[in-house]
């Protein structure tokens, strides 16, 4: 039965996800605030967390910050603000999606079982044990490392799939669609903005704006050079 925690200080939100989330055969965790919402990571290690921005205590970004330096836990971002840069920031932290209040509870539910079954699967991608060499970069995708002119780059599961899908299909432009479908799969319906963002935070990692090329108006390609 897979873990999930919500950590919000809105008892309506609480209320309104656990009744969607149940009925899911899901065993969910709740949290009001973010250093009772950091306890509970650590302590019932969940297979996902959705996060609320707005916390008392340590308030949502800085509770990822802190939870990304021991854990690679899929994390949704809720967040009741639309500035762009909010959500920019929090994707820049970690978390992996995110869904703006109000939002729709069948959506919020989708968006968990989309990432849990990705996660159970391990990936969209090949999990077969492969190392993807160039000249710059080394990529192990059974070890899940990658090196950049020898030195390891720490990635979050939805940087490091990114990389992958660019990577094996090296000199080829990937649209947004694509690499939505193959990272997040083919039900996810949020908006594209997430790759750009992911994206942006891979490159500024592995330290070249030359190894990932952005494509005006196409996608994204890898031009790494193979070994």
């Amino acid at each position: 039965m897979p873990k999930i925690l919500v950590i919000d200080d809105e008892p309506s939100i609480i209320n309104l996800v656990q009744a969607y989330l149940k009925p899911e055969g899901y065993e969910v965790y709740t949290a009001a605030d973010g250093n009772a919402g950091l306890k509970a990571a650590r302590a019932f290690k969940p297979d996902l967390i959705i996060l609320d921005l707005m916390l008392p205590g340590i308030d949502g970004i800085e509770l990822l910050s802190r939870l990304r330096r021991e854990s690679d836990v899929y994390v949704i971002m809720l967040t009741a603000r639309t500035e762009e840069t909010d959500k920019i920031i929090g994707l820049s932290v970690g978390a992996d999606d995110y869904v703006t209040k109000p939002f729709s509870p069948r959506e919020l539910v989708a968006r968990v079982k989309a990432a849990l079954r990705r996660l159970k699967t391990g990936s969209t991608l090949d999990v077969e044990r492969s190392v993807l060499a160039f000249i710059h970069t080394h990529i192990d995708t059974g070890a899940h490392t990658v090196s950049v002119d020898g030195n390891p780059i720490e990635l979050t599961s939805i940087e490091f799939s990114l990389l992958q899908a660019l990577a094996e299909n090296r000199g080829r432009v990937l649209s947004r669609e694509q690499l939505l479908e193959k990272i997040w799969g083919g039900e996810y319906f949020g908006e594209m903005r997430v790759v750009d963002v992911h994206l942006g935070h891979l490159r500024q990692k592995l330290g070249s704006e030359s190894l990932i090329t952005t494509v005006r108006g196409i996608g994204y390609r890898f031009d790494d050079e193979p070994l």
